[in-house]
Order: structure tokens, then C-alpha cells, then sequence
């Protein structure tokens, strides 16, 4: 009788990737960065168990924004309190805190739930093309025929 693989802790071999996002359009750099994330790149996907892989994002910076979205594509947050809406547009994230972009943008693709919260822990995103994480020996991922 077969019956079906379910990945556990056990037997999840995880890796780590760099993908450098030097003119790639945000929404294309963050499919393939949830998706990798998640496992789905794997024959060993699991819906429910967090299968995925690591993920550093470098050159954050230079993603790219097409169409009018760095001025007209908005990201909002409220404090709580009366009066306490901000708002910062994604041409204007980018030049201060392009890490922050990539992060929102991936996070939004993930699950809304503890998985995913558990998921996205695995996403290093820096602005420049340097990354604090040679010890672990990441591959490098060409995603231009990933998209």
C-alpha cells in the first residue's frame, strides 16, 4: 500500500540562496522569493509544514518599479491613535528603506497565518550588494528564467 509523503522537521533539507534584484520588477522578485520560501520549488512541498529555504535579497535598492507605482502605489500604517495615519509611497520607501519594500511586498504573497509568520523569518534583505551571511555558504539564484 502507498501512501502519501508528508515533509516533517525530520526530514527537511533547507538551503540558502542570494538573489540579487538589480532591475527586476518587484512584483516578479517577490513571486519567486515567496515561492522558494514557502518550498513549492520542492517535490517534497508540504502545505501545512514550513519546507522552504532561505532566501537574501541583495541590491534592494535597484528593484525596479514599473508603470507610475513609484508615485501612485501607496503603503499605509496607523498608529492607533486619532489622526495617526501614515502614509509613504513605494518610490519614496524605496529611497529610504528599500529592504523595507522587498519585506512588505514578499510578506503579502506568504500565508496570513502562523506559518507564514514562521516562514518569512527566512527572508534577509539588504539594500547594497553585501551580505552578512557567507557562513552559510549560499548559492547563487538567477531567477531571469525564473520569471
Amino acid at each position: 500500500m502507498r501512501t502519501t509523503f508528508m515533509a516533517n522537521e525530520q526530514n527537511i533539507e533547507r538551503k540558502w540562496y542570494v538573489i540579487d534584484a538589480t532591475d527586476v520588477p518587484l512584483g516578479r522578485l517577490s513571486t519567486v522569493v515567496a515561492s522558494i520560501l514557502r518550498g513549492k520549488n520542492k517535490p517534497t512541498y508540504t502545505p501545512h509544514v514550513d519546507t522552504g529555504d532561505y532566501v537574501i535579497v541583495v541590491n534592494a535598492g535597484e528593484v525596479k518599479l514599473t508603470g507610475k507605482k513609484a508615485s501612485d502605489k501607496i503603503y499605509s500604517r496607523h498608529s492607533g491613535y486619532p489622526g495617526g495615519l501614515k502614509q509613504v509611497s513605494a518610490g519614496t520607501l524605496r529611497a529610504q528603506k528599500p529592504e523595507k519594500l522587498v519585506e512588505l511586498s514578499v510578506k503579502g504573497m506568504l500565508p496570513h497565518n502562523p506559518l507564514g509568520r514562521k516562514q518569512v523569518k527566512k527572508l534577509h534583505v539588504y539594500a547594497g550588494p553585501e551580505h552578512n551571511n557567507q557562513a552559510q555558504q549560499p548559492e547563487t539564484l538567477d531567477i531571469t528564467n525564473l520569471i
